[in-house]
């Protein structure tokens, strides 16, 4: 079949999780279909023709839709009038729409695929089968981060909290597929039939992200896009309430902060014993270059990719039981979990000081991720379920 692919933004580089689980689907998807891309383009510095030449192999035809700041100011505007997620309004431009359509009718698909709410405004009444990956509860991210947010954004947060309850149910009957990252995610979608939703988790490369001999520089690691709240939180969390713990017994113990986009709060927890490296042309060397990584997440919703690629590597892994409902791996067998700072710093002491036990449990969650966590067949769900309404 021929599948319209609408995303939010251009799928790569991959230093975000909606990119990649778009680029690995687009990879997936293209071996039977023909795949019509477009993506949106709200930021300047994306190097749209590395992206094309990386996209091309798997696509029939690739087009960006660059948004205007003047574009988003004025789709924020008309999101705050009708009472529209503000982020739906951010990526929702009138003349972005009249290309979609134009491509839409140039291109005849079989079926219509969006990724992330914020793109259904394009999709949701148009009279082909239609498929949305929610991929994330927005909604309910959006309520952990008001639940920690001062008194000034509080409000701020609470509106697009209450906003996205209603869109996600709004859009629900709109689409004839619906996808999600994960059960505990589809359990927060606030609508009556939310089981329809299918699972389909992310997977990993297994042959890229492979365990690697290098020299450990580093005793604990943690990866993300550095500008994403929670992983901002994550670091904040770590850097203020864990590692003081661990350094009181290890106080030579080194952490390395990798990823892209590092938001000031994140640059600001830079010192001797902690390295915050900006974006790496490969984040295999943070993994490979590290003894233990750790994903003490509090608050978003998802499946963590970070924890997918660090296990997949061979490290020993520690999250928090929030990451760890999506990911599914078993507690003090595959991976340890913590729930408050104590417990993190001890878990990343035994591992450090514990060499068996660390190897032991890398091991184990190796194995998870290989047996559990495969693109291919992640996406084989999706692909069955579109080709269900042809």
């Amino acid at each position: 079949m021929k599948i319209f692919i609408l995303l939010p933004r251009i799928p790569y580089p991959l230093e975000k999780g909606d990119k990649l689980r778009a680029y690995y689907q687009i990879k997936q998807l293209s071996k039977n279909n023909e795949i019509v891309l477009c993506a949106l383009n709200d930021d300047g510095k994306v190097d749209e023709q590395r992206a094309f030449q990386a996209l091309q192999p798997y696509c029939s035809s690739i087009n960006f839709i660059k948004l205007s700041k003047p574009g988003i100011l004025f789709g924020l505007l008309r999101a705050f009038f009708k009472g529209l997620p503000l982020q739906c309004g951010y990526f929702y431009h009138r003349k972005a729409a009249r290309k979609v359509d134009a491509l839409i009718q140039k291109h005849q698909p079989d079926f219509l695929f969006g990724q992330l709410l914020r793109v259904a405004e394009y999709l949701r009444y148009k009279d082909l089968p239609k498929a949305l990956d929610y991929q994330d509860v927005f909604s309910y991210g959006m309520k952990r981060r008001r639940d920690i947010a001062g008194p000034l954004a509080k409000p701020i947060y609470n509106m697009e909290y209450q906003r996205l309850c209603r869109y996600e149910t709004a859009i629900f009957d709109d689409f004839d597929v619906k996808a999600i990252i994960s059960e505990p995610d589809r359990e927060l979608i606030p609508h009556p039939k939310k089981n329809e939703i299918l699972i389909v988790p992310n997977g990993v490369d297994h042959d890229y992200f492979k365990p690697q001999q290098q020299a450990k520089k580093y005793d604990i690691v943690f990866t993300g896009n550095m500008s994403y709240a929670p992983n901002v939180n994550a670091v904040e969390y770590l850097a203020n309430e864990i590692l003081p713990l661990v350094w009181k017994r290890l106080p030579e113990a080194r952490m390395y902060i990798a990823g892209a986009n590092p938001d000031p709060k994140v640059k600001k927890v830079a010192c001797d014993r902690i390295l915050v490296s900006g974006w790496l042309d490969d984040i295999r060397d943070a993994y490979a270059q590290s003894r233990v990584f750790i994903a003490p997440m509090r608050i978003g919703t998802g499946l963590q990719n970070k924890l997918l690629e660090a296990m997949s590597m061979g490290l020993p892994a520690i999250t928090s039981p929030l990451a760890n409902a999506s990911l599914g791996a078993q507690p003090d067998v595959e991976i340890l979990v913590g729930g408050d700072a104590e417990t993190m710093a001890q878990h990343l002491i035994t591992l450090l000081t514990d060499q068996e036990k660390a190897q032991r449990l890398a091991q184990a969650g190796f194995d998870f991720t290989n047996r559990v966590y495969d693109w291919g067949t992640s996406t084989a769900v999706l692909e069955s379920a579109m080709q269900a309404y042809l």
